[in-house]
């Protein structure tokens, strides 16, 4: 089969040819379609050093072509997502020592086929077609998680997302909106703030306006929940634009480490700052059942080729995107 194989940040992903897995005992083997980019695949290629290759990607679709021994064969021709988050562990609040994320260590999606554990094989939304479900395993789960578990969203909220236009801020902006609160969103693109207002957003502020604070302050008074994905030095202003008792929720370093936050602000406003990650394998079933009842689907900027992933890998990095990148990996 073709895969996608990953060794170092010093060389370029290659498309090359590798043995089809063979599903063990517990295991399906699914014809993958389509995959799903996400920063945690350019963190990855951006800071490993493998002492051997791994195939990247964490989200995938695709047919389910046989299964191993102890695994029911009415599986076999179901058209299946992947949660990408293996083992868990037995506590809901924090990963388990061995939780993994398919693409490192695991082989990934970024392939034709995949084994994976039966208990990782969802059937995938029947409103959905395989390229829109192969879109949600990670960022929609990991925003469900950030929305419902950790930030305990209520229809009252006024709800902030920074940095709008990649996958996770939009599955932010859609299940806040399903859920009933009023969400706003910021970005240094007014085309992006834009759209997320088409999308549902009450309004938006361009983080690049040293004024940003204060108009929201004005216009909104604050917000309950304030879910982030950057870090960096924009994240220590969010305790200024936050009510109080507000949660403020972190799953995401693109901008570097937290600098200048007041911690004066924090316990005066009885702030609570979360950190969150993924989620539970109860959570990513009830995520699956969400979008089916509110009838969701993914924003899908564009989408490539196998054969084009090092174009596709580019175009995450410049940011431009607005919505999630994909990769036909097979048949559709």
């Amino acid at each position: 089969m073709k895969a996608v194989q990953f060794l170092s940040k010093d060389l370029p992903l290659e498309v090359k040819e590798v043995p089809t897995p063979v599903p063990a005992d517990g295991e399906v083997l699914i014809r993958l379609a389509f995959a799903a980019f996400n920063h945690l695949d350019l963190w990855i290629w951006q800071e490993k050093v493998l002492e051997k290759p791994v195939i990247s990607g964490a989200d995938g679709s695709g047919v389910v072509e046989s299964v191993g021994r102890g695994v029911d064969k009415s599986l076999v021709g179901k058209e299946v997502i992947i949660n990408p988050g293996l083992y868990w562990g037995d506590d809901e609040r924090f990963t388990g020592k061995n939780f993994q994320i398919l693409g490192n260590p695991t082989n990934g999606t970024f392939a034709e086929y995949i084994t994976i554990p039966r208990e990782y094989v969802h059937e995938k939304p029947a409103h959905l077609n395989l390229e829109e479900a192969a879109a949600l395993p990670l960022a929609a789960l990991t925003a469900y998680r950030a929305l419902f578990s950790r930030a305990d969203l209520q229809p009252s909220d006024k709800v902030l997302i920074t940095g709008i236009g990649g996958g996770a801020a939009l599955y932010l902006l859609q299940i806040a909106n399903a859920a009933g609160a009023s969400v706003y969103v910021t970005s240094s693109s007014e085309e992006k703030i834009r759209r997320a207002i088409a999308m549902g957003a009450k309004g938006g502020y361009n983080y690049r306006d040293a004024a940003w604070v204060t108009k929201a302050k004005d216009e909104i008074g604050g917000f309950d929940v304030i879910i982030d994905s950057a870090g960096g030095d924009g994240f220590a202003v969010l305790a200024d634009v936050a009510n109080p008792g507000a949660r403020i929720v972190n799953f995401g370093r693109t901008a570097g480490n937290i600098n200048g936050l007041k911690p004066w602000l924090v316990y005066n406003k009885q702030l609570q700052i979360l950190g969150t990650m993924m989620g539970t394998p109860a959570e990513f079933k009830a995520m699956l059942e969400f979008y089916s009842k509110h009838k969701l689907g993914p924003t899908i900027d564009k989408t490539f080729q196998l054969n084009e992933v090092n174009a596709a890998r580019d175009y995450m990095n410049s940011g431009e995107h607005f919505g999630k990148i994909m990769l036909q990996v097979g048949d559709k």
